[in-house]
């Protein structure tokens, strides 16, 4: 029988965006904003954390190509690494402070 081993596979992902300013750019906006929302945690104006599987970052990649227009839009996603990483040690923050929402998993 082959060895199976439950690993945690899911990663961090720092998600920032950018949509034109007009009113079709507003109705995208709040479409993209609404999906980051079911994925992740809003941290800032246009940022998100999102916690994410594999397919998961691909699942919402693909939803938010559907949204935003190619030429006037941006949606980036910057890899923090693996979920068990503590990256927040190298968080500084300017201002007000930002602490991370203590995440529970409910399996």
């Amino acid at each position: 029988m082959a060895h199976r081993t439950l690993s945690n596979n899911r990663r961090t992902w720092l998600c920032t965006y950018d949509v034109a300013s007009d009113k079709a750019g507003d109705k995208r906006r709040a479409r993209l904003f609404e999906l980051l929302m079911d994925h992740g945690e809003h941290v800032q104006f246009s940022v998100f954390l999102c916690v994410l599987t594999k397919m998961e970052r691909i699942h919402l990649e693909a939803e938010a190509n559907a949204i935003l227009h190619r030429d006037q839009d941006q949606l980036l996603l910057i890899d923090l690494g693996p979920d068990s990483t503590e990256w927040t040690e190298g968080l500084r923050c300017v201002g007000k402070i930002w602490t991370p929402r203590i995440r529970s998993r409910i399996i």
